[in-house]
């Protein structure tokens, strides 16, 4: 049984048909030709902002190394996962265009990195919203950060997981013939029985999203009700960045799980023997391109909505090694996070430094 990846729809299926109806095919080669133009297109940008913004979260990250808080280390991962992904976006594009010309190694590479940044950001939100969940409703250190290494082994064990869930991208990935276009070829999974399609699609709809949105969303429920006036506008920020961060990515990835899972559960005797016989292919298409999209937009959440960022960036991009003060702390804008009704002062729009120590020790919860 065999799925094509063709770009970015990961479970399109790859068969020989005979075309008879030329109006019909006149029409796929259309949609076919739209999406060879704007797909190239929108990864160009995306390649361009997604590499600046993250190159740059990480240069900040990289000179604010020796007074790191427990969510930059989530942030380092995310910003590392979204720059794999962005790599793969020369050769998606020219697959759009000319189909895949690049190999089964090539092939298998690309559809592992999709997984594996869909997989990571998703994991690492949870860890990131279960420390803000346990400093905001149990008001607790989950890790000190004087052991912010455990936290690197936690981002580390992320990793290995959801390099472990890649294992069938890895087995089944191939290129091949492309039935359609002889003289084009594409990189398509080459499943051996339906069940181990089925499993696939299971593993990534259940182990890789529906139990990490149960996750979320009961972080948020318990969360949310904290967020009071008296709670400090510190504690305010940390839960509006983190709401953002995992509201855009349900926005950018769920249209695709969703038209998978829609596949997933069609019978058989109901899908179309044509790819793009039907709404379903070009859905899965464009909701692709959307979930790809996300890689660039995480840096433009910490500038939109962390001053501080703003800051370091505009600094960063003008000075260079001068841009970060080793007493600031990075993205949150948080201090004492633990204490409900305990707010720092401010002069001039800036955070001035607590100079209690173990108000300093709680400010690394973020």
């Amino acid at each position: 049984m065999d799925e094509g990846l063709d770009l970015h729809g990961l479970f399109e299926h790859n068969s020989t048909f005979d075309y008879s109806d030329y109006e019909y095919k006149d029409d796929c080669n259309i949609r076919r030709s739209v999406l060879a133009i704007f797909v190239p297109i929108l990864y160009s940008v995306a390649l361009i902002l997604g590499l600046i913004g993250n190159v740059l979260v990480l240069v900040v990250l990289w000179q604010k190394r020796r007074n790191w808080s427990i969510t930059d280390a989530f942030v380092l991962h995310l910003s590392v996962a979204d720059v794999l992904l962005l790599l793969t976006m020369p050769l998606l594009a020219v697959d759009a265009v000319k189909g895949w010309s690049f190999g089964s190694g090539l092939c298998k590479l690309t559809g592992v990195l999709f997984k594996i940044n869909f997989y990571c950001s998703i994991f690492l939100l949870v860890c990131i919203s279960l420390n803000l969940y346990i400093s905001v409703v149990h008001t607790t250190q989950l890790f000190s950060h004087t052991r912010l290494c455990m936290v690197q082994l936690i981002c580390l064990a992320v990793w290995i997981f959801c390099l472990l869930l890649t294992i069938p991208d890895w087995m089944y990935l191939n290129s091949a013939s492309d039935s359609e276009h002889e003289d084009k070829t594409k990189c398509v999974y080459k499943y051996s029985t339906k069940e181990s399609c089925l499993a696939s699609r299971l593993l990534f709809h259940v182990l890789g999203f529906l139990l990490p949105v149960i996750v979320l969303l009961y972080s948020f429920i318990r969360v949310l009700p904290h967020c009071r006036p008296e709670m400090g506008i510190q504690k305010q920020r940390a839960v509006q960045v983190t709401f953002v961060l995992v509201l855009v990515f349900f926005i950018t990835w769920t249209p695709y799980n969703i038209v998978l899972l829609v596949d997933t559960f069609r019978p058989s005797s109901r899908k179309p023997t044509e790819p793009c016989e039907n709404q379903t292919w070009t859905a899965v298409k464009s909701t692709a391109v959307l979930g790809l999209l996300h890689s660039c937009l995480n840096p433009m959440i910490y500038l939109g909505f962390s001053e501080k960022f703003r800051h370091w960036t505009l600094t960063t991009m003008k000075c260079g090694s001068c841009a970060v003060d080793s007493g600031d702390y990075f993205l949150w804008d948080s201090r004492d996070i633990h204490s409900a009704t305990s707010v720092p002062q401010e002069e001039n729009g800036e955070l001035q430094p607590v100079k209690n120590n173990t108000q300093q020790q709680n400010d690394q919860m973020l």
